[in-house]
């Protein structure tokens, strides 16, 4: 049985696939985070509904406790899916991921209120997002994998780069229509029916996700482990024996990714209405302008890292972090227009960098036998442990320290991570996502047989 190399291919077959690939690999992700938006745009609103014998405080810890439910799950999404994508293929995880994401979301917006069905409500409620958390913790590692692995060497990170084009759309399309939401219907409407409308919107979304990828082939790569039965049998297992290296560096990666998006896209506005007093309306006018410059920063950052490498559009990002994240914030504590603009588009610049070319540093670090399992378990615990208690971390350091610049001090330390992240990590431009490891197998096989193998490059 002999190795083959599917990067050998001429790569104007992968190139005259991109689009489709880009879109089936960006469509969920854009529905997970347009979903994830929404229940936080809405949270009081949901408070009111589903736990309305607490008093509004407490409707509203609840609510951000079932919130914090499907992120406590994603490690768990991230192991079931990442094993299921290395042993059965990127394709069938895809579409599993995006039913179970339209599904649940489906369930939520017809959820009988508390008013209706009592408690079970707030239960139902609460399954619903861990059936979303869980589908979450494959959405990354899945689409990452795919898009990694179907678009052409020389546009790997373009192609790589509209993952995250999809979840800051999902961001600005979650908060424009909550925006048209609460201007077209009275609170009382909203309250009554109007909060399922968002939530059955990304229903036809779903749909047209799952169309797409099932449409779709799967990889080059893992259908050449298919055909020289080279598929890992424990990729968990393997990840941690074999490539232990590469899920630190993936970690690394990825608190560098995730703390700095939750602390830009997340907190940020809170932190600028409640720390330094601005209008409601100005600060949301900010992140949604901030969102919209990074939708244009995030592929030609993929673009850069296609000609420059990896490496030096990660490092600069990352010195960027580190350096400017204090005079940023002292700026944006200047309280004036021109400088929470010039501060906020600042950080959603460096962010953007970041962005367009974690994943596909990412991807090319993993041989493709376990490379949806290594990627899908490190964004997921990461995510559940650094980025989602940014916020929390940051609101404690600020009360305990009395500076509103404690955010800037700790981007910096995020941005500290990222520059050993990244100079421990080799450059992996262009390079065969068919590893050398990948294949070993088929040539021991081959060697027993005396059938010569093709080389592939590590």
């Amino acid at each position: 049985m002999t190795g083959q190399n599917p990067t050998a291919l001429d790569d104007t077959v992968r190139t005259r696939g991109l689009q489709k690939s880009v879109v089936a690999g960006a469509i969920g992700v854009l529905v997970h985070w347009f979903d994830w938006a929404v229940y936080a745009y809405m949270a009081t609103t949901i408070a009111s509904v589903f736990f309305p014998e607490s008093n509004e405080t407490a409707g509203l810890l609840a609510t951000f406790a079932v919130f914090a439910v499907s992120f406590l799950v994603r490690p768990i999404g991230a192991i079931i899916f990442g094993r299921l994508g290395d042993k059965l293929g990127r394709k069938l995880t895809l579409s599993v991921v995006i039913i179970a994401m339209a599904a649940s979301t489906l369930v939520l917006g017809i959820l009988p209120t508390y008013q209706t069905i009592g408690l079970w409500a707030p239960i139902l409620l609460i399954v619903t997002r861990i059936v979303q958390g869980l589908a979450a913790g494959g959405e990354f590692g899945s689409a990452a994998a795919f898009l990694g692995e179907s678009s052409p060497s020389h546009r790997r990170g373009f192609g790589c780069s509209w993952l995250e084009f999809g979840s800051l759309l999902g961001f600005l399309l979650a908060s424009l229509v909550v925006y048209f939401l609460n201007q077209v219907l009275s609170p009382e409407q909203v309250i009554a029916w109007g909060w399922r409308i968002p939530f059955l919107i990304t229903v036809p979304l779903g749909l047209i996700g799952l169309y797409i990828r099932r449409r779709i082939e799967d990889t080059p790569e893992f259908e050449a482990l298919q055909e020289n039965e080279t598929v890992a049998q424990s990729p968990l297992r393997e990840v941690f024996k074999r490539n232990p290296k590469e899920f630190i560096q993936t970690c690394g990666m990825e608190i560098f990714m995730n703390v700095t998006f939750y602390v830009v896209l997340v907190y940020l506005l809170t932190y600028q209405e409640t720390a330094l007093g601005f209008d409601a309306g100005r600060a949301a006018l900010l992140s949604t302008l901030a969102s919209a410059l990074a939708l244009i920063i995030v592929p030609l950052a993929g673009i850069a890292s296609d000609r420059l490498g990896r490496k030096p559009v990660l490092m600069s990002a990352a010195i960027a972090l580190t350096v400017l994240s204090v005079p940023l914030f002292m700026l944006m504590n200047m309280n004036s227009d021109w400088a929470s603009f010039v501060s906020t588009f600042g950080l959603a610049f460096i962010l953007a960098i970041i962005l367009g070319t974690h994943a596909v540093t990412v991807v090319e670090l993993f041989p493709t036998r376990t490379r949806q399992t290594g990627l899908s378990i490190a964004y997921a615990v990461t995510a559940a442990l650094f980025a989602g208690t940014a916020p929390y971390a940051l609101t404690w350091l600020i009360d305990r320290t009395g500076s509103t610049l404690s955010p800037g001090f700790f981007l910096a330390v995020v941005g500290i991570v990222g520059i050993v992240t990244v100079a421990s990590i080799p450059e992996t431009r262009g390079i065969d996502l068919l590893k050398e490891s990948d294949l070993a197998v088929a040539k021991d096989s081959a060697k027993n047989t005396g059938t010569p193998v093709v080389e592939t490059q590590n």
